[in-house]
């Protein structure tokens, strides 16, 4: 096979799987049943008000936009013009969305969800997607119950640290023990 075949052929495979995951309005949870997520608190984002997540709960939630999701956790700002080009959420917890009331209120939820934005981020420079993984399942182990966790779809977690869903659900499988070398 010459190299121009080669070069088309993963142009193909590559348009192939992205088209999948901007699809992401329902998911097989561990159980077998299929759920679809979040279309009441979608409606609120795209209302363009701005909300902060309450801080005085463990809840959050994973906006996914086009190719990549981000998590606003207890504190952060939602909505407004910053996730207008949001396509679905999964709310975590017993999500409590509150309104801020001053300007410094606003100000400090935006720090916050830069700092949950840093935190992604900070995970995401690491060179290993098996790593990557059990890094952002260990940060939301400290957050959440297991039972919350194993509701959250391996594409989630996939979107958030820029890795194929399939190794979500191999490091969820075998943990840490997973050989990085594959």
């Amino acid at each position: 096979m010459d190299s121009e075949k080669l070069r088309r052929y993963q142009l193909t495979m590559v348009s192939t799987y992205f088209s999948d995951t901007n699809c992401v309005n329902r998911f097989v949870v561990p159980d077998g049943t299929e759920q679809s997520y979040g279309s009441d608190f979608l409606a609120l984002l795209h209302s363009g008000r701005v909300f902060t997540v309450n801080s005085r709960r463990r809840n959050g939630l994973i906006l996914f936009k086009r190719y990549h999701a981000e998590f606003a956790g207890p504190g952060a700002s939602v909505g407004g013009d910053y996730d207008c080009d949001c396509e679905w959420v999964i709310p975590i917890g017993n999500l409590s969305l509150l309104t801020p009331e001053t300007y410094e209120e606003r100000q400090k939820a935006y720090l916050i969800r830069r700092q949950w934005i840093r935190l992604i981020k900070q995970i995401t420079e690491n060179p290993i997607p098996q790593q990557r993984v059990q890094k952002i399942l260990d940060q939301f182990d400290q957050y959440f119950p297991p039972e919350m966790l194993a509701n959250i779809p391996d594409v989630a977690f996939a979107l958030l640290v820029g890795v194929l869903p399939q190794t979500v659900g191999i490091v969820r499988r075998w943990g840490s023990n997973v050989d990085s070398r594959w």
